[in-house]
């Protein structure tokens, strides 16, 4: 039987308007949340059931910290909007995620993976996650009518946040949509490009995925942590070794934050050609040769073995250079005028 507050969460999500994906995501994790209590009812729990349910997730199950901290933003909307009860956040921390780079594929096991795909539907939607940078989400909610083959770009509707935006529609991804259309001719209710079995909802993420994974297996490509998400890694991260503006990769990929797209730059190989400052004076003293001295720029025009004032300043020299032949001349004529 359902607990009863569930049903308020549900609601209050939807009020919101939160997507279907978060309202999933919170109703499950309370519920587990819910099991976890056993018979205690909810009325009666504090911040202390919430932070051992944490160290379970943690320590019991080895969820990952950005799991374990879904789990604890979907549990506290429950105690602090469904329940209406405040809680106290300083004793229910969210738990320090590690930075870690994106995972991502090289442009050699891209292409051997789209030659592996087992179908012509499978291999398109592989080319929307690398082509194009969308979420297997946005790979599986893609409409026919989305697809401008005029202007090459996709519309991406009610996408991450529920926001819209444009994305890339590169020729080659066009031309396996193409073929996808003419091999299979896809027909469904709601207008999907790659209809779920029936045709009465979209494909599943799951399919996407298990598409992914057969490709590579079939490629020779090891796995290495690496989902269907690193397609879109992949996309961003080859962009931006192609010298793509990261303002312009930010708005293809959607991200609230700029935060979010540079951590690409972590992957990508952005100092391949770029030399360094010393590579213009580089010298055979760079290499090791003890006769040689290193030469002079423009902010070291001291004489070598100058005098050097307090504070490793150059030293005024006691006596001045005599002065040039014009120099003397000019300042007999000024004498001359004011006698």
């Amino acid at each position: 039987m359902r607990h009863p507050i569930l049903s308020k969460v549900q609601s209050d999500i939807e009020l919101r308007n939160y997507g279907e994906a978060t309202r999933d995501i919170y109703l499950r994790a309370c519920a587990r949340y819910l099991g976890f209590l056993g018979d205690k009812p909810i009325e009666e729990t504090d911040e202390s059931d919430v932070r051992a349910f944490s160290l379970h997730l943690s320590h019991a199950r080895g969820l990952a910290p950005a799991t374990v901290n879904t789990n604890l933003a979907a549990v506290l909307f429950m105690y602090e909007v469904g329940l209406d009860r405040p809680t106290s956040r300083r004793q229910i921390p969210f738990m320090r995620k590690p930075k870690t780079v994106p995972k991502v594929f090289s442009r050699e096991e891209m292409a051997a993976i789209l030659a592996a795909a087992e179908n012509a539907r499978h291999r398109a939607m592989m080319s929307l996650g690398y082509g194009s940078g969308l979420r297997v989400s946005e790979v599986c909610a893609l409409r026919v009518r989305d697809v401008d083959s005029k202007a090459m770009r996709l519309l991406v509707e009610d996408g991450k946040g529920g926001k819209d935006r444009y994305a890339l529609l590169p020729q080659p991804t066009l031309s396996l949509l193409r073929d996808y259309w003419r091999a299979h001719r896809p027909s469904s209710e709601g207008g999907w490009m790659f209809p779920g079995p029936g045709g009465r909802a979209a494909a599943s993420a799951g399919e996407a995925r298990r598409a992914l994974d057969s490709a590579m297996r079939g490629a020779g490509v090891e796995k290495a942590g690496r989902s269907f998400h690193a397609l879109r890694a992949s996309f961003a991260t080859h962009l931006l070794e192609d010298g793509v503006d990261i303002m312009t990769i930010k708005s293809l990929m959607g991200h609230s934050s700029l935060s979010s797209t540079a951590a690409y730059l972590h992957v990508a190989d952005v100092a391949a050609g770029v030399r360094s400052p010393i590579d213009s004076v580089a010298a055979p003293w760079a290499q090791g040769s003890r006769t040689s001295s290193p030469p002079t720029g423009r902010s070291s025009s001291r004489p070598t073995g100058s005098p050097r004032g307090r504070g490793g300043r150059t030293a005024r020299c006691s006596r001045a250079a005599p002065p040039s032949s014009a120099a003397t001349s000019t300042a007999a004529r000024a004498a001359a005028t004011r006698r």
